[in-house]
């Protein structure tokens, strides 16, 4: 019923799909993109915005009394007193102090340091 040729290509076939060394080079060559896509978006996103937080985490626990500082709001105000429990007593004029969250706080101008100084 079946030449002998035909056994002949079938156990040819077998022996080719049997080699495993093949399998896992192609399995590292597919993940291969995924890894390289990873360290990219690592150090072109991750990395400098872990930077960024601790760079701002560092201005905000450095707010003295006496530091000009802008809030998130865009007042431009000096500090009078730090609070240990996370709010700024800000002055915005003579007679007009306010409470602040110290995380409003976005920027930092350090005492007697001039406006067009930071303008960029």
């Amino acid at each position: 019923m079946f030449s002998k040729g035909f056994f002949m290509f079938v156990s040819e076939a077998f022996a080719q799909t049997a080699a495993p060394a093949a399998g896992s080079t192609d399995m590292l060559i597919s993940i291969a993109p995924f890894v390289v896509v990873f360290a990219i978006m690592y150090f072109l996103i991750i990395r400098p915005q872990r930077r960024q937080l601790k760079s701002r985490e560092d201005m905000l626990k450095n707010i003295r009394r006496g530091d000009t500082v802008v809030t998130g709001g865009g007042i431009i105000a000096r500090v009078t007193k730090v609070m240990d429990n996370g709010e700024l007593e800000v002055q915005i004029s003579e007679q007009v102090r306010v409470r602040v969250l110290q995380s409003m706080v976005t920027e930092v101008r350090v005492k007697g340091e001039p406006a067009a100084a930071n303008a960029k």
